[in-house]
């Protein structure tokens, strides 16, 4: 299909799948940033891509992105030229009418969907001027909810082109505690694994995914053409009171998790309803049956079940339901074996037979379930939609819940779970592949241990709540409840749960408030589920209710920015641009809807780096075999202006860049990036054996991931002049309080030596309190050196020196650096160093991060310190065994300066030489 041209001033964002991959002669996406915050499991994800036209003609460059289905898409913004074109939301109607006026008959980009198990697609496009750049942001928002203990925040990348300057930054913050976090998908195997890098701080947690160009050819998923897969950061919290976590906001709205976890498991009754109809032939039958029968297996013996299977017929393997002991088991499963595909479907039949078998089977202190599994439509006996659900309502009246498996894409899935939400339940789509037999076993796996039935949530003194009446609630899940606390008087809020355990109704209650939450992220968390749920209110409701609860969600989906199936997102264009639309799919578009734009495609999910140029000057200097360095500045000394990096200094990080609040963790496995540095007197320290003086003992060992310098703060106990010490943190191997050491003095460090690729990075701690290193100097080769310091950048290559003081990316020889406002990135080869500039008591320094590894894995310095692996000894006085020598510890703090937030963290303090496992004049250099 032809480019169309159209003469309108908006366009509205697609859905849309392309099918011509791009050339990089005719543009490049110089930077692909991804940056996603998660708070109290709520995820706001910014993608940013910078994509240039290096072509001598204009060229249509597209933006094509996929975020998790369970999504809303809230705002987008586009940068061309210096002007902003920003995105607004409208209701679907008056967007589809803007967009219906400007295209003409037939020359639609074809507004379609594609939707996989987790991800849609959407995809909007630009006509971007010879040799010139546009910005795509675009930022989506998730509850992420809580599965077989667990929550996943999945991020999907595929620019279909290995980016120079790529990174993905995630930031998570718990106030119950994280208990564990590991990152998996298809984006962390093979030697992208050694891109990835991850800290672990009680609360707090960071994830970082720095690939160099040639890694990202290297996944599973990935080739010449780049990346294409998921990133998954899988954690969850601490489970200490079983009422959950309340958080409020200032305005007045709270959140409540509640997951008790020291519950006793209620037994089941459980009634399995399998489709044997003509349609469920070859593999399907076959991963059913696969599937059955480990269900079966997975059944505790106090449970009672039952199977039926139907076609035009129902079979009944038993007509009531009895109990799972390995004699009725053993005979189940053999009728399992025998299920063949046959005739045509009748679910009235069949679904009205399991109700009755449960109705029939009532247990007191057990929790009834009814599993329904359906790979199409009725098409025999009852077959209108309506009267099915309705008959299938009126048989459970409420009693227990259905869940209905849509196998496949031939299925009705909007009957199927509308038909669930009906009957307290939920619908799954099981996809026909390979792996459709774990996809039916993980569905019950959820299911298979109820807590607590018949679940309340009750607020006094709440108003506007979202659902609070729960069915069933089971081990590793999660009840999320928000609302209003009424004329925002916490005097007057009291909230309670009460459900039945067992044979015993059960009340948690809560008398301590959470802290307030100064920002409005708890109100958009209510608002997230308020239209979600309204949404699937709607679907069951008909006539003036089933408009006015449609008319509230869209209401709130136009108030918060919402891209909704309500809504859609109109965006301001240059001139002679067309019109494009942004939709929310349906769970169950289909590819066959699919249609070609036939533009070029800039990409699949953008992500941004630096965007403005910034001046530099070359000079024919001819110097000796050494570059030129400045002396270190004077303690209290004036300092040039050096930008900050927007949102440098708040207490969290902004839903929109990550930038500032980058923990300088590497990605290589064996280092560690989180050391910390700071600068505090000597005589701060209380006389003990851990600190006779300048240098001490202290024990390394190795971790997943890479060491980093961190700066810790102690307050001076006296005003004697002393030499300061810089003290460093050491991330340990399977331990959440890492250990800490100090450096005295303003000496000069080994940070990272690669002989192999005579690469050299020294660095020069400053003399002021709190400080970091004033200057690194980074050697490749005889003659290339790159000297970094708080205002500039300069670069010797032979006898030629540049000095660069804006934001830009520089090539040098083999080396790329990339000047930001608050970080230096520099990669060389498969080796990548992030430098963080600071700022603390107006005086600013460097932080250096070596975020991935050279693979000979034969570098030496600082940042190459593997991490600590040690035992505490209940002795008195307290200590550590590292590396099977027992240290003297004491507890103590420090900043950490691998995180632009440098977050305070408590430590183990030991000795420099325990900590290093060598001397500490065997990282110390005599010149940078």
């Amino acid at each position: 299909m032809e480019r169309a041209v159209f003469n309108v001033t908006s366009v509205l964002l697609l859905l849309a799948l392309v099918t011509t991959l791009p050339s990089k002669e005719d543009w490049d996406i110089y930077s692909f940033h991804i940056n996603s915050t998660v708070t109290s499991r709520y995820a706001t994800t910014v993608i940013t891509s910078r994509v240039a036209n290096r072509m001598d003609e204009s060229k249509e460059i597209e933006f094509h992105v996929r975020i998790p289905k369970n999504a809303f898409i809230s705002k987008f913004r586009m940068f061309i030229d210096g002007q902003l074109y920003d995105g607004a939301v409208k209701a679907k109607e008056q967007a589809q009418q803007e967009y219906t006026q400007a295209v003409s008959s037939g020359q639609s980009a074809g507004m379609v969907s594609s939707v996989g198990r987790t991800l849609e697609e959407f995809k909007t496009s630009v006509n971007v001027a010879p040799h010139k750049k546009v910005t795509f942001e675009l930022t989506y928002e998730e509850l992420l909810k809580r599965r077989i203990g667990k929550y996943e925040l999945q991020i999907h990348a595929r620019p279909m082109q290995p980016v120079r300057d790529f990174k993905v930054d995630v930031y998570i913050q718990e106030k119950a505690g994280i208990s564990f976090i590991k990152v998996q998908g298809g984006l962390s195997t093979k030697d992208l694994a050694n891109a990835i890098t991850k800290t672990h701080a009680d609360k707090e947690a960071w994830v970082h995914f720095y690939p160099t160009e040639d890694q990202q050819k290297t996944c599973d998923s990935c080739g010449e053409q780049g990346m294409n897969g998921d990133l998954v950061v899988v954690y969850d919290v601490n489970r200490n009171a079983s009422f959950g976590d309340i958080k409020q906001s200032s305005d007045g709205y709270f959140v409540h998790h509640f997951a008790p976890s020291n519950l006793s498991r209620i037994s089941k009754n459980v009634v399995f309803i399998i489709d044997q109809s003509g349609s469920m032939h070859g593999r399907k039958i076959q991963q059913t049956r696969t599937a059955l029968l480990q269900i079966l297996s997975d059944l505790a013996e106090d449970d009672y079940f039952g199977l039926i299977t139907f076609d035009r017929e129902i079979f009944h393997w038993k007509r009531e339901l009895v109990q799972a002991s390995l004699e009725n088991l053993g005979s189940a499963k053999e009728f399992v074996k025998s299920i063949n595909d046959r005739g045509a479907t009748d679910i009235n039949l069949a679904v009205l037979e399991g109700a009755r078998m449960l109705n029939a089977h009532p247990r007191e202190g057990s929790a009834s379930i009814l599993i329904l599994l359906t790979d199409g439509d009725p098409t025999s006996g009852e077959t209108d939609l309506g009267r099915i659900k309705s008959n299938v309502k009126e048989a459970i009246a409420g009693k227990f819940p259905l869940y209905c498996l849509g196998f496949g894409y031939d299925v009705n899935f909007e009957f199927l779970k509308t038909m669930s939400l009906q009957n307290d339940g939920v619908a799954r789509r099981i996809y026909d592949d390979s792996d459709a037999d774990i996809q039916l076993r993980g569905f019950y796996v959820e299911v298979a241990t109820p807590l607590l039935t018949d679940v309340t949530m009750i607020y006094l003194g709440g108003t506007n709540l979202t659902q609070t009446n729960f069915s069933q609630y089971y081990d590793g899940s999660e009840i999320v409840v928000a609302g209003q606390i009424t004329d925002n008087n916490v005097e007057t809020f009291i909230p309670q749960v009460v459900a039945i355990s067992r044979n015993s109704k059960v009340t948690f209650s809560e008398t301590n408030m959470t802290e307030i939450v100064p920002d409005d992220h708890i109100q958009r968390v209510w608002a997230y589920l308020t239209v979600k749920q309204l949404l699937e209110k709607e679907l069951q409701l008909s006539g003036p209710e089933k408009v006015k609860v449609k008319e509230e969600a869209l209401e709130l989906s136009l108030k918060y920015s919402f891209v909704t199936p309500l809504t859609s997102m109109v965006v301001t264009k240059p001139q002679g641009e067309r019109t494009d639309v942004l939709h929310k799919p349906k769970e169950g578009g289909t590819d066959r809807d699919e249609q070609s734009s036939g533009r070029v495609s800039a990409g699949s999910f953008g992500g941004g780096g630096y965007g403005r140029g910034g001046s530099h000057r070359t000079s024919g200097i001819t110097m000796g075999q050494r570059p030129m360095h400045y002396r270190p500045r004077r303690p209290g000394a004036a300092q040039p202006h050096y930008p900050m990096h927007p949102g440098a200094g708040h207490p969290r990080p902004t839903m929109v860049s990550v930038e500032a609040g980058l923990l300088l963790d590497h990605g290589l496995q064996r280092l560690y990036d989180a050391l910390v540095v700071q600068s505090v007197p000597v005589a701060a320290h209380p006389p003990t054996a851990l600190h006779p003086g300048a240098d001490w003992a202290f024990d390394l060992s190795i971790d997943h991931f890479p060491p980093t310098i961190v700066t810790a703060t102690a307050t001076p106990t006296t005003t004697v002049a002393a030499p300061l010490s810089h003290r460093f943190l050491l991330k340990a191997e399977n331990q959440s309080i890492p250990l800490c050491f100090d450096v005295t003095g303003n000496v000069r460090l080994k940070l990272l030596h690669s002989p192999s690729r005579e690469l050299f990075v020294n660095g020069e701690l400053d003399s002021v309190a709190d400080g970091g290193f004033t200057k690194i100097v980074i050697r490749v080769k005889p003659d290339l050196y790159i000297d970094i310091d708080v205002n500039e950048i300069i670069v010797r290559d032979g006898q030629t020196l540049t000095h660069y003081t804006g934001e830009e990316q520089i090539t040098a020889g083999s080396v790329t650096v990339i000047k930001r406002n608050k970080e230096v990135d520099v990669a060389t080869g498969d080796i990548r160093i992030v430098i963080l500039l600071h700022e603390r008591h107006g005086e600013k320094f460097l932080w250096p991060v070596l975020r991935r590894r050279p693979s000979d894995n034969n570098a030496e310095g600082i940042l190459a310190v593997k991490p600590a692996v040690y035992e505490e000894l209940q002795t008195s006085p307290f200590r550590l065994q590292i590396n099977g020598q027992e240290v003297d510890v004491g507890r103590s703090d420090a900043v950490d300066y691998s995180i632009a937030r440098a977050p305070k963290r408590g430590c183990w303090l030991v000795s420099a030489v325990a900590a290093l496992q060598r001397p500490l004049d065997d990282f110390k250099v005599e010149q940078l």
